[in-house]
Formats: C-alpha cells, sequence, structure tokens
C-alpha cells in the first residue's frame, strides 16, 4: 500500500474536485439520473484516466495501489459533487474483495480490466433481509462435473444493472464461498429496485442454476467480505461527510442573501444557531470519516471502533444537515429545480446502504465492550 503525503492527498482531491466542477454538475447529475445507465461513459473514462477508479487497486494490476486515507479524500469530493457511477460499487467493493480474497490468477486476468474501469464488477453478498453477517447471505453453490452452480438470490447490489461481472459471496455444504459470475448469463435475472435517490443505482439478482467459476480464496471468506464492507464503510463515510459540507456551504450562502422582514435571514438568532449546529455536526462528521480511513491504513484493535462510529455519526450528520438545510431555505427546497432534495433524498438512501445507524452504533457499542 501507498501513501501519500499530506500535500500529495490535498493534490488528487483537488483534482477530483475541479474534475466534478466540470463534469457532475448539478444539471449534469439531473441528467444522468434519468439515464437507464445512471452514470456517464466520459465521466467514468476520465475518472479512470485520473487513476480513481483503480486508486485502491494494487499497482501489479494496474492500479495506483493507495490506501483508505487517499479514498476517503477522493470520496469527499465525489460525495459533495453527488456523483453518479459504480465507483463505490466496483472500485471499492467488488474491488478491494477480490484482493482481500486473494486469487492471483483470476485477479491477474480482472483486476485490470477493472482497475480502468472497462469492466464493471458488482458484489452480490446479502440477501432479502439485508443483513451485512455470515447468516444474511442467502445463495447456495452446488459442485458440478467441471464447475459449480449457484442458487437463490442476492439484494441490495449497487450497480448490479451495470456489472460485467459479478463477485457472489454463497453457502456450500463445506461453509462460504467465493464465485464469480458473468452477468450476461442467461440463468442470471437483474431486477432494478426503485430507490428513494434517483442518483443511484441497486437491483436484486436471482440466480437459478447459474454457472459459476469459483475463486480460490487464501483465507476465510467472511473475512475478506469483513475486509471489503470495512473500506466501503470508510469510503461512504467521506462520501457523506463531502455531501454534509456541500449542503451545509450553500445553506450559510442561503441565509447571507435572502431578505426577509427587511434582514438577511441568516442574522435571525435561530438560522445562527441551526448553522452552528450544522458546523459542529458536519466537522465532527470529517473528522470521524478521516480517523476511521487513518485507523484502517495503520490498523490497531480500534480500528472496528473508528470504523463503526464513522458510519453512524457520518450518516448521522448528513442526514441531519440536508433535512436542516431544506428548512432553513424555506419553500424553495421544496421545489424539484432545487438541489436540497437531491442531497436529502442522498443522505436517506446513503443511511441504509450497509446497514442503518442503529446497527453500527450497536457494533460500536460492542466494539466497546459495552
Amino acid at each position: 500500500m501507498n501513501t501519500l503525503s499530506s500535500e500529495e492527498r490535498n493534490a488528487l482531491k483537488d483534482s477530483v474536485s475541479k474534475l466534478m466542477s466540470d463534469a457532475s454538475t448539478e444539471a449534469e447529475v439531473r441528467r444522468v439520473m434519468e439515464t437507464a445507465q445512471g452514470f456517464d461513459l466520459d465521466l467514468w473514462r476520465a475518472l479512470s484516466e485520473m487513476g480513481v477508479i483503480g486508486l485502491i487497486t494494487d499497482e501489479k494490476f494496474g492500479g495506483s495501489g493507495v490506501g483508505p486515507m487517499e479514498l476517503e479524500a477522493v470520496m469527499e469530493e465525489t460525495g459533495a459533487a453527488l456523483l453518479c457511477s459504480p465507483l463505490l460499487a466496483s472500485g471499492v467493493i467488488a474491488a478491494e474483495l477480490l484482493q482481500a480474497l486473494g486469487d492471483e490468477t483470476l485477479n491477474a486476468e480482472l483486476m485490470p480490466r477493472v482497475a480502468t474501469g472497462e469492466t464493471i464488477a458488482s458484489a452480490v453478498i446479502t440477501g432479502d433481509r439485508g443483513c451485512w453477517t455470515e447468516s444474511g447471505v442467502d445463495i447456495s453453490a452446488t459442485a458440478l462435473e467441471g464447475g459449480w452452480q449457484l442458487e437463490g438470490r442476492g439484494n441490495y447490489v449497487l450497480h448490479a444493472q451495470n456489472a460485467d461481472v459479478l463477485i457472489v459471496i454463497a453457502n456450500t455444504e463445506s461453509g462460504l464461498a467465493a464465485y464469480a459470475v458473468d452477468s450476461s448469463d442467461d440463468a442470471v435475472q437483474i431486477e432494478a429496485l426503485p430507490t428513494l435517490d434517483r442518483t443511484l443505482r441497486i437491483a436484486s439478482v436471482r440466480f437459478s442454476g447459474a454457472g459459476a467459476k469459483q475463486i480460490n480464496a487464501t483465507r476465510p471468506v467472511w473475512e475478506a467480505v469483513s475486509q471489503a464492507l470495512n473500506l466501503a464503510l470508510v469510503a461512504l463515510a467521506g462520501e457523506q461527510a463531502g455531501g454534509a459540507k456541500k449542503v451545509l456551504d450553500f445553506t450559510v450562502e442561503y441565509a447571507k442573501t435572502r431578505i426577509q422582514f427587511g434582514r438577511q435571514i441568516g442574522s435571525f438568532q435561530a438560522i445562527k444557531h441551526m448553522a452552528a449546529d450544522l458546523l459542529v455536526e458536519t466537522e465532527s462528521a470529517i473528522s470521524a470519516a478521516r480517523h476511521a480511513a487513518s485507523s484502517l491504513a495503520d490498523p490497531s484493535s480500534h480500528t472496528h471502533e473508528a470504523i463503526s462510529l464513522a458510519a453512524f455519526a457520518c450518516a448521522d450528520a448528513f442526514v441531519r444537515t440536508a433535512a436542516d438545510g431544506v428548512q432553513m431555505h424555506g419553500g424553495i427546497a421544496f421545489t424539484w429545480e432545487h438541489p436540497a432534495h437531491l442531497y436529502l433524498k442522498r443522505a436517506r438512501a446513503n443511511a441504509q446502504l450497509f446497514g442503518s445507524s442503529d446497527y453500527h452504533r450497536e457494533n460500536y457499542l460492542k466494539a466497546l465492550g459495552g
């Protein structure tokens, strides 16, 4: 793993910010979210050229090989811009899962294409209950002559409808195993799920005797899944913190310019108090996300605490900032034309992606020994 200096990390963050301001404007987000694909191919290629898609992929597979701190910094900028893309699904979860499983032969073949964005991968982990533990795996695998066959349904799969290859966690007679499946297989049925956030793509995936290639894991499969989920939580925390900061910025700017009763509304005590509270909430979320990234980059006995803390703190901060931002704007924020509702919907959706705030709060208390 390559760790960048603070100056290099800030330069990377600034470069991504510039790309987002040019290519992920509000108008572009609104356009892309109405498309079936749900992301822009030109922007996806630009992210690839910048090395963002392969950010955490090992250099030997064509990636940048950097760590959680750099990923979190980038995600702050993509979150602020409401980026519509399979970055979290393919460049983070699937890429980290493949690397954690450790099948060098498969990775040498697949990872270079995932790192450049040429191939989009998506991880199928949980079932209908949305339980991100071993017991939540609902797919079963049966050995056949010359291969494996999958049955069952995976749910809440990020960007499955865009995926070329699915990385599937399944139950076998000897425990959990991991498989690579071609998404175009006739025995694979991908159904897009309706979402509150139209910038997000989620699907259910049903396997009806689909052929699968077993991934030769070099460690217990759920350990690899946990590693990928931990990185995903750090990335998501960065996105949430960045989104919250963006909402705070444009809300405060509005309070400075909106005149009501002959005064700027930002001069009213109630608005001042709300803005101050949101500033504390947002800065705390940024600190929590960066601390979790730092902790994951240099694992210790407190790493799980830091990740669980960031998971619920950043989710709650984004939801509160987005909701209060709507209130501080007043009636205009309830219109379709104003961006406030886009951030609120992203905040609400993100807060449920890998477990609720209550789930992560409970994990935090368990990690503390409570």
